[in-house]
């Protein structure tokens, strides 16, 4: 079994190192090194540039703004969708699910739609401006704070709210003074990962903001493919790092407090949630209004969130001054520009998703595993608390970085006479590099969550350390697997950064086919993105409405 556990760390190491470490290393090198030697210039120059310092205030204010409005509209959507219990709540959560997974690209060609001279919302003039990015990230990061806020306040014991209520404080008193100190770890975690989804945006970005209203991501891409300025590339990448290492050292902290702070909570099958009706002999001020005005509030939230999709269909569906389905139509035949139909980039999406995701759910699920394990030493304690860490990284570095990092690095590696550039195998794995840490967020809070007396008394039973990790463990984990399975395959099914990159002229991912038909000229080329974007927004959505069944109630994890 030993050597199960030093495989176990040593493959995700591996992968790791091969396939994220070096690719961001040779992409920074190339910025850093001149003539052989290490030249730190470049932080001089590019910090001389007052088109470095707005791009960072940019791409700092919209991410603080558009995590303070997801927070706030995230906590009361939070309270009515896992505190209250009323008919619909498992779709409603679901729904609010779908913006978090739809690929970038589709929440850009979504919200543009809506806002364009002639959308519904064209009389606002806001296509093109900083408000319009800032709405599609609280868009696309509403369900991060609901969720989190919610997996939290749905262990929360009860009591010590209604001990305070029963002491004569007032509703809001008691959510003050009571409730919120003990969601602040959840709320704290979940604002730290809106804030660096938010910091790191690409896709949506790019389509709304253009070179305009950008973000250290999008510059990136900018330096990178139009200007070949690798020396500002990777200057801008450590800043990047920088900003969002701060957020997830902050998010880390905060779900260790969570943690402990479940462990000390009721047990989910204890936690009854509140019904919506006020119990028979109640006062009247037992805070009927904060629950309708959050029912309000996130009724409100909803209603704007199928806006943009519902817009989305509906432009995908108007033809000239009429109704019709040429668009769709259209998908079967092979662009002008690209010579591929929407349909082609399809199959190839799901062929590249159903691998990247069969790779992250390997290195992620073993990294979950060790992860979960409670070392008595205090050095075993660290180590797996930086092993954690260190597979959080990839949230923190562009994908532009790592697609053009792997361009660099990968001609003929190792030695090899193989050059992988060409080959589109980078394409999947790049994918499963961004999708890794998401399995290891939905698989460990459940695998922490076991009792390590079950483990004790299957081995007291018996049971070789083998058959107690598949007997408790394993199927423990089951539905968590399963749900990080769905999570995996629509963010590799809806990937931009490193596969615009990566992906081959032939055969591009369904997003990069998006955007270039964004690009050209044309009535029908808008359509035909349109049409093309309701399709990956329809089969993302189905992925996760699937896989949502698979949550296991009361885990306390982010998802």
């Amino acid at each position: 079994m030993g050597a199960f556990w030093v495989l176990a760390v040593a493959l995700p190491v591996l992968f790791l190192a091969v396939f994220f470490a070096w690719p961001v290393l040779a992409m920074v090198g190339r910025g850093f090194v001149t003539d052989g030697s290490l030249d730190l210039t470049g932080f001089a120059d590019v910090f001389s540039r007052p088109r470095t310092w707005r791009i960072v205030g940019l791409t700092l204010a919209q991410a603080a703004i558009a995590t303070s409005l997801a927070v706030l509209l995230g906590v009361p959507g939070a309270y009515v969708l896992y505190r209250r219990r009323w008919r619909g709540r498992g779709a409603v959560r679901a729904l609010v699910t779908v913006p978090f997974v739809l690929p970038t690209v589709v929440v850009g060609v979504a919200f543009r739609s809506l806002l364009v001279s002639g959308g519904p919302l064209g009389f606002l003039h806001l296509d093109g401006t900083f408000a319009a990015i800032v709405a599609a990230l609280v868009f696309f990061n509403y369900a991060v704070v609901v969720r989190g806020v919610g997996g939290m306040w749905e262990r929360l014991d009860p009591r010590a709210s209604q001990a305070a209520r029963a002491l004569g404080a007032s509703p809001w008193r008691a959510f003050r003074t009571v409730t919120l100190p003990a969601l602040t770890p959840a709320i704290v975690s979940s604002a730290s990962l809106s804030f660096l989804f938010c910091a790191t945006a690409f896709g949506t970005v790019l389509v709304l903001g253009g070179l305009q209203f950008g973000t250290v991501e999008t510059e990136i891409w900018v330096q990178t493919t139009q200007f070949l300025d690798l020396r500002a590339a990777a200057v801008l990448s450590v800043v990047q790092l920088v900003i969002v290492a701060g957020a997830l050292l902050l998010a880390g902290r905060a779900r260790s407090r969570r943690e402990r702070a479940l462990a000390l909570s009721a047990p989910a099958e204890s936690v009854r949630p509140l019904t919506l009706r006020r119990a028979p002999g109640s006062p009247r001020h037992d805070g009927h209004a904060l629950a309708l005005g959050a029912a309000a509030v996130t009724a409100l939230v909803v209603l704007l969130l199928c806006l943009p999709l519902v817009n989305l269909v509906l432009r995908s569906l108007r033809v000239g001054d009429g109704w019709g389905l040429d668009h769709y139509a259209a998908l079967g035949t092979p662009g002008a520009a690209s010579g591929v139909s929407v349909w082609s980039a399809t199959a190839t999406s799901l062929r590249t998703a159903v691998t990247a995701t069969l790779l992250a759910l390997v290195v992620g699920g073993l990294v979950a595993l060790v992860v979960s394990r409670r070392p008595r030493r205090p050095a075993g304690r660290r180590a797996v608390t930086g092993l954690d860490a260190l597979f959080m990284l990839p949230l923190g570095v562009s994908a532009v970085t790592v697609g053009f990092g792997f361009l660099v690095s990968m001609h003929e590696p190792f030695g090899l006479p193989v050059d992988l550039r060409t080959s589109g195998v980078l394409v999947p794995i790049a994918q499963a590099v961004v999708a890794v840490p998401l399995v290891v967020r939905m698989v460990l809070p459940v695998l922490r969550a076991v009792d390590p007396r079950l483990r004790q008394a299957a081995a007291t039973l018996g049971a070789t350390p083998g058959r107690v990790l598949r007997s408790v463990d394993l199927s423990i984990a089951a539905r968590s697997v399963g749900l990080a399975v769905g999570f995996a395959f629509a963010a590799s099914l809806g990937e931009f950064g490193a596969t615009s990159f990566l992906a081959r002229p032939d055969e591009p991912t369904l997003p990069v086919l998006i955007f270039r038909l964004i690009g050209r000229p044309g009535a029908d080329s808008y359509g035909t993105a349109l049409a093309a974007s309701v399709v990956l927004a329809a089969l993302t959505a189905g992925i996760v409405a699937a896989s949502e069944r698979l949550r296991a109630p009361g885990t306390g994890g982010d998802w």
